[in-house]
């Protein structure tokens, strides 16, 4: 699918729309362009994006991809018309009005995630969850590490902070990450900071090659980043992550995503459902 276009197009972020189309276009073997078009909540708006469709099909010679996420059905109308020459994938029609159909009731056709931010306790916990993370980030403080959710522990360049601020920012998991350090190994044991909140500790591991790779582009030709350095302190990272009992798995292949879920089903199981 070369000289392909997948458009996005929302009244909101484009966020929902974006990660659920992605999720759809991974199933193929293509890398199209990806054109993401927020807050389109007025019907001008709504032309000016349908202008920017026609202009790009006529150029490729075929149709772009269209997810939408469009709660005004005057606004929605406008790309969903015989006028447009995309592929539209209409989100909310396709799943919105089936449940309101199942559930004998309309929907609120709210804009976004939160329809009033400042008033929505779970926006506020995220908030409060990714402050937590940024304090808590690299072993910068060990205080209120009982408020801790989770406290993810690894070498330098394993993929903890990213990880922990996906964790604050999707799931409002308190998420704090400490680094273990060549004077742990020497000592061949947990910080003593880390040993009363064992159960909430999930370790992350890398491949040393790969972890070579990232830490030379930081600090190129260094013994921090040599490889006879990175397989040493996997190596005694993971043996003590397996005497201190503490769950841990290799980031080299997996996505953020896909170790936040796994630390989300093995410590804080309740936040899966919700």
């Amino acid at each position: 699918m070369p000289n392909r276009t997948v458009f996005f197009v929302s009244d909101g972020t484009g966020i929902t729309a974006e990660t659920f189309g992605n999720s759809i276009l991974a199933q193929f073997p293509a890398r199209p362009r990806h054109v993401r078009r927020p807050f389109i909540d007025s019907v001008d708006k709504a032309w000016a994006v349908l202008e920017e469709i026609n202009q790009v099909a006529g150029h490729e010679g075929k149709r772009p991809i269209v997810f939408i996420t469009l709660v005004n059905d005057e606004i929605r109308q406008v790309l969903t018309s015989e006028g447009c020459k995309g592929m539209v994938l209409d989100m909310f029609r396709t799943f919105v009005e089936p449940l309101e159909a199942e559930f004998g009731v309309k929907s609120n056709h709210r804009i976004g995630r939160f329809s009033d931010a400042a008033k929505s306790e779970e926006y506020h916990e995220r908030i409060d969850a990714i402050n937590f993370s940024l304090a808590h980030d690299d072993g910068q403080s060990a205080r209120n590490l009982d408020s801790a959710d989770v406290i993810l522990v690894g070498v330098s360049r394993s993929g903890k902070t990213p990880t922990s601020l996906y964790l604050a920012m999707q799931h409002g998991i308190k998420a704090a990450n400490y680094p273990l350090i060549p004077e742990d190994f020497e000592r061949g044991k947990l910080p003593s900071t880390l040993l009363p909140h064992r159960s909430k500790c999930f370790g992350l591991s890398i491949n040393p090659q790969r972890l070579s790779q990232i830490r030379n582009e930081r600090r190129p030709g260094s013994k921090y980043a040599s490889l006879e350095n990175c397989r040493y302190e996997v190596l005694e990272a993971e043996l003590m992550m397996r005497k201190a009992g503490i769950a841990w798995l290799s980031s080299t292949h997996k996505s953020i995503e896909e170790i936040a879920t796994t630390i989300l089903r093995d410590i804080r199981p309740d936040r899966l459902v919700y």
